[in-house]
């Protein structure tokens, strides 16, 4: 008799489901809302559900389209309730939730006009009371929401109830919380046009569904949805209030439930097979817990922070510290390509073959530099064939302003030299008049998005040149998906792929350097992981010999870094290669000092790397390695 009991979510306090992907998770809560409109609409009524707006409901949505589409479900005997709006904020605006919902879900359905409602952003402020209980009214008046769609901010808020939003509050204006404005800067532009204010339903309005689904995708959630779900139930993190919800479900992608107990401390949750990356997980976890170095933790930490069962498997902490140490110490190299004509069986690149054919993918203009900028000189000064790949134009993170002045130095510059060039001046004055006349919502023109993306990619061939590459080893791919003049971007594409399948067999590369830093509030960082994973997994089925000699290294930098017991090789920087790294990411002067679109960071993006660098660094000190002044982090994809 098997008496085994599975406690891997002992300490969740709400059901989780996970999935690889969001897609996969939408799919599954797209079938649950297309069971609830079937079933309702057998028994001659509506089905009432509530919805959210985001960029996590998107792939929900389009899933329920082509169900629409493909499957025949009907939306009109379906009634929506949305949970909030800005304020104030035009209904056509192209930030407005009304436009979000039309354009991704109403227009492409055969939902009645009629039967779906949003809060109006628009309504004088001193009627807001009145058409906030009118909203209210209207969905006890539908028999109560069946089904609550819920998404979460990174500081807890549901619709948009920030933190501190009382449990028994109803639908209302609310001032947004700076965090939840910076948050969702990336949708606007800068944050200046984040509105201050939202109308939004209230907390009890959304405990009253009789059903929620709360969603979330991505790393960037992952600290938030773990004080949800296992810590205590409070007003300053909303979200953990659905814990007395009686039919709630999170549902999550693996990367958004990395911090759960079961993935962040699985030997908390009961038994565990201890391989050999859960045991470095758990002792730098521990050594950094108790700032010890790993050679100093003993048998007694051990047992007091719940890893004896680790000291069962591995014996006395002496043993265990070693491996772990080691682990460590074997990450550590200057030599990111293999050292040549060397033997070190731990090292995390080969020697064989040298040089290598080394292509580093970067998804803007300038990630290769930030990102891992003393890797790229280095590989180039050790000799080794290295190209790099722009994958996208980074257009739409050049400002107007920029422009204005690369215009005016052309202008002059031909008046100056007496250069009578009748076709480009009229370019000049048709940019230079749309530029005049744009609107804050309004989308650069096609010869706009030609110059920003000119101006980007002038910037990304001057780094390589002080790195030293020739011109023929950089490429500029302008992947399609990225192409739509709009902060919103289109899905990858097959000729996105394609693209990047011709450039790879071109190449042929020993090693291939990637971001996997997925924390890009834009998305572009992961749509373009997901086109080069899905070029080498073609190649691979095509059955492509070089694949088999290729390693795929991932590195963050941007927008986060891997946590030191993910890395797999770990390249040491000195203060003069650190001034180097900088002075290269300087060459990019149109996004230095006011960025459009950095996100919740208000750090150039020069500072971000040198601060994530020196703090990788740091903590391989504090574990008890050699210290450096900076380090750049890998984590490898093993196809």
């Amino acid at each position: 008799m098997d008496t085994h009991i599975d406690l891997t979510d002992s300490l969740e306090k709400i059901p989780v489901k996970i999935f690889d992907t969001p897609l996969d998770g939408s799919v599954y809560v797209a079938k649950i809302i297309a069971k609830l409109i079937r079933e309702k609409n057998a028994q001659g009524k509506m089905a009432v559900i509530g919805l959210a707006t985001g960029s996590t409901p998107k792939t929900l949505y389009a899933e329920l389209v082509r169900m629409h589409k493909e499957e025949g479900l009907s939306f009109k005997k379906v009634m929506t309730f949305n949970l909030d709006q800005y304020y104030p904020m035009e209904a056509d605006n192209i930030n407005s939730y009304h436009y979000f919902m039309r354009k991704n879900l109403f227009e492409k359905t055969d939902i009645d006009p009629k039967n779906y409602f949003l809060p109006d952003g628009m309504i004088p402020k001193d009627q807001i009371k009145k058409h906030a209980a009118e909203y209210e009214k209207k969905i006890e008046a539908a028999g109560g929401i069946d089904l609550q769609i819920l998404g979460i901010g990174q500081n807890g808020h549901i619709g948009f109830n920030e933190p501190g939003s009382p449990f028994y509050s109803k639908t209302r204006l609310i001032t947004l919380d700076n965090s939840t404005r910076m948050a969702n800067s990336h949708e606007f532009g800068n944050l200046s046009e984040v509105p201050r204010m939202a109308i939004t339903m209230g907390l009890s309005t959304i405990m009253k569904s009789r059903q929620v689904i709360l969603m979330a995708w991505g790393e960037v959630k992952a600290p938030v949805i773990q004080k949800a779900v296992e810590g205590r139930p409070t007003e300053e993190v909303p979200a953990s209030l659905l814990q007395h919800h009686d039919n709630v479900i999170f549902v999550l992608d693996q990367s958004a439930a990395s911090e759960l107990t079961r993935f962040k401390s699985p030997w908390l949750t009961g038994e565990c097979e201890w391989t050999p990356k859960l045991v470095k997980k758990a002792v730098v976890g521990l050594a950094t817990k108790l700032g010890k170095p790993v050679l100093n933790l003993t048998n007694h930490d051990y047992i007091e922070y719940g890893l004896s069962d680790l000291l069962v498997e591995k014996g006395d902490a002496y043993e265990v510290n070693l491996e772990v140490f080691y682990m460590l110490r074997d990450t550590i190299t200057g030599w990111p390509g293999g050292k040549p004509n060397a033997v070190i069986p731990n090292h995390p690149e080969r020697s064989k073959p040298f040089p290598k054919r080394v292509l580093i993918f970067s998804p803007h203009p300038d990630d290769d530099i930030i990102s891992m900028g003393g890797t790229f000189m280095r590989l180039h000064d050790q000799g080794h064939d290295v190209h790099v790949a722009y994958q996208t134009s980074g257009n739409i993170a050049v400002t107007d302003e920029f422009v204005t002045r690369f215009l005016d130095f052309a202008v002059n510059f031909e008046r100056i030299f007496d250069i009578d060039n009748t076709r480009s001046k009229k370019l000049f004055d048709q940019a230079t008049r749309f530029l005049t006349e744009k609107k804050s919502s309004e989308k650069d023109s096609a010869d706009i998005r030609n110059i920003k993306g000119l101006i980007r990619r002038c910037e990304a061939r001057a780094t390589c040149k002080y790195v030293g590459l020739s011109v023929d080893h950089i490429h500029f791919m302008n992947l399609p998906f990225y192409e739509t003049g709009t902060i919103e971007k289109k899905p990858m594409g097959r000729e996105d792929v394609d693209i990047t399948v011709k450039l790879i067999r071109e190449i042929k590369p020993h090693q291939i350097f990637c971001a996997g830093d997925l924390a890009d509030p834009h998305g572009t960082h992961k749509v373009c992981l997901d086109i080069i994973m899905a070029a080498i997994n073609e190649i691979k089925k095509a059955g492509d010999d070089f694949l088999k000699d290729t390693y795929v290294w991932l590195y963050k930098g941007a927008w986060q870094e891997w946590d030191i017991d993910e890395i797999e090789m770990a390249i040491p920087m000195s203060p003069g290669q650190v001034r180097k790294k900088r002075y290269g990411i300087f060459i990019h002067q149109s996004q230095k000092d006011s960025v459009p679109f950095q996100g919740t960071d208000e750090r150039e993006f020069w500072q971000r790397a040198e601060e994530r660098n020196a703090n990788t660094a740091d903590l391989y000190a504090k574990l008890g390695m050699t210290r450096y002044a900076a380090m750049e982090a890998f984590v490898r994809w093993r196809f």
